[in-house]
């Protein structure tokens, strides 16, 4: 197969990505317009980090008025998972030009890697197909973010649109995602757990980063000792 016609394929196989980000991205342009934040600031978060889930989750501390220091550490936690599947997706571009690396690596997101994950062992031109596919997406996520940033001023609140839960809605969506036996289901109510304790004893949103971190040592603790 040549390159274009796994370029294409990858294209083809990234519609479903697509379909799914549309309502997303345009939901967090909505959100991130009703939070005071300008098109292009919505735009470019979407253009140079493309990371659904930090960047609902950053228009949402901001509306908070959460801090610079909270929303960092918040996205380097709720991204950590791109560590795991980067060394994965990473056997599969072994013979990959090394210059098309940084792009493969930039347009790795938890659809992408699902997407690709099935398809790689089988696709001739694995970087090829890959870069499609995570093209595609990506474009789909900017373009429906300026989509919601340019609605955002005309409609009302996000509050009366129901898009207020679209951020509990992605995260209830991972975490379903990751839960795969008894001791992640344990784990995920100790998380909520302690942010509910810590959320009247730390200021900001340092409930959601402290009960992260405890909950996730006391699963390794418990992991090893199962």
């Amino acid at each position: 197969m040549s390159r274009r016609e796994e370029l294409v394929v990858g294209i083809r196989d990234a519609l479903p990505i697509v379909f799914g980000y549309l309502p997303i991205g345009v939901a967090y342009g909505i959100l991130a317009a009703q939070t005071g934040l300008s098109d292009i600031v919505t735009v470019s978060m979407s253009v140079f980090v493309f990371a659904g889930s930090s960047q609902l989750i950053t228009v949402n501390m901001l509306g908070g008025g959460a801090g610079v220091l909270p929303i960092i550490m918040m996205t380097f936690l709720v991204n950590l998972r791109h560590l795991l599947m980067s060394a994965s997706m990473s056997l599969h571009f072994k013979e990959a030009d090394n210059r098309l690396l940084p792009v493969l690596s930039y347009i790795i997101t938890d659809e992408s890697f699902a997407v690709s994950s099935a398809n790689l062992p089988k696709r001739e031109k694995k970087e090829i197909y890959f870069l499609g596919l995570g093209i595609t997406a990506y474009l789909a996520w900017v373009i429906s973010s300026w989509l919601g940033a340019s609605l955002g001023s005309f409609l009302p609140s996000s509050g009366s649109l129901g898009l207020d839960f679209v951020l509990p809605a992605m995260f209830i969506v991972l975490l379903v995602l990751q839960i795969k036996d008894s001791l992640d289901i344990l784990v995920a109510i100790l998380a909520g757990l302690f942010s509910l304790l810590f959320v009247y004893i730390l200021p900001e949103n340092w409930n959601i980063i402290l009960a992260t971190v405890v909950a996730a040592t006391l699963g390794v603790l418990l992991e090893r000792w199962s």
